[in-house]
Formats: structure tokens, sequence, C-alpha cells
């Protein structure tokens, strides 16, 4: 289950409250640096954006690919770990705004994971170190350390410790 607290709205459904749970300049100023550094290819320049502007964790030689979209209106609520790359046109979100109500939760990305070109990543999961995620792929539970995983819905093709037998099987 992901870790997302939940805010119960009432009338209108939550996407109509968006201004009550976060400030409009806040989402306008998110909008304009979320969206230079999606086109800029220096990714020394997105990373200090995200982590000055936007208040992300976000580790060192981490790479973020062209068209890369973090959550507009909860960005620091996302941790991406050290030497990691987010495929192009990626969506990280940290919000869901659902009829009865909205949902928040952290999404932490590891050390050294490789996020798949235009994959999704739900709020309020953790993306274990050394994880593969497939392009295309709607993250929506955790990631185990080291997997490899893929497909909507996400499936875990294999785990760290089968990877590491299928090496030990071919190198015999």
């Amino acid at each position: 289950m992901r870790r997302t607290t939940r805010y119960p709205v009432e009338g209108a459904n939550s996407l109509w409250h968006v201004y009550k749970t976060v400030p409009f300049w806040k989402v306008v100023k998110n909008f304009v640096v979320i969206q230079l550094a999606r086109y800029t290819p220096f990714l020394s320049m997105k990373n200090w954006l995200y982590r000055t502007f936007l208040h992300m964790k976000v580790g060192k030689h981490t790479s973020f690919a062209l068209m890369v979209m973090p959550d507009v209106m909860f960005p620091e609520k996302i941790s991406v770990g050290k030497n990691t790359v987010i495929g192009y046109n990626t969506t990280i979100l940290a919000h869901e705004y659902l009829i009865n109500e909205y949902r928040l939760g952290e999404v932490v990305i590891g050390d050294e994971v490789l996020i798949g070109a235009n994959s999704t990543i739900l709020p309020g999961l953790t993306i274990g170190n050394g994880s593969i995620v497939s392009a295309g792929t709607l993250v929506h539970k955790d990631v185990p350390e080291g997997a490899f995983v893929g497909g909507n819905p996400m499936k875990i093709i294999y785990t760290k410790e089968e990877m590491l037998n299928r090496e030990q099987q071919t190198s015999l």
C-alpha cells in the first residue's frame, strides 16, 4: 500500500479546492522553474534549480533527462538519491486529487536507480537503491532494492537475488 495522507473535501471535487491546499503563487513559481528545467540540456543547472527553488532533495551526479515533470504542487516531497537517472518525459507525482479527497505522499528514489522514459511514479512510494524501472512503467507500489520492474500495472520482472543467481549460473 502506498504511504499517503488523505484529506477529505466536501462539495465539489478536490481539484476545485486546489488553492486551499497549495498557494497559487507557489504553483506559478514551481511551474516556471519546472518548465525551464524540462528544456535545459545542462544537468547541473537542472539539479540546482530543483534544489534551490523547488526544495527537492537531489543527490550528486543525478541526471534528469529532457522533459521530466516533477510534481508542480508539492516538489519538496520528492527525494532522489545520488547517481540516479530519471528518463525522458517521466512524471513524478507527490499528490493525487480525487473526487472526495486529495492525497499527499513522499516519493523516495534511491541511489543508482534507472527510471526508463515515459514512466509515471505515483505518490507515497519508495524505489530502492540499484533498481531499474523499465520505460513506460506505472510505478504504483514500492520497488525493492536492486529489482527490475516494468509494465502497466507494474510487475517485478526479477529481484536482486534472482539476478545474482543468474550471474552465478552464467559464470559457472
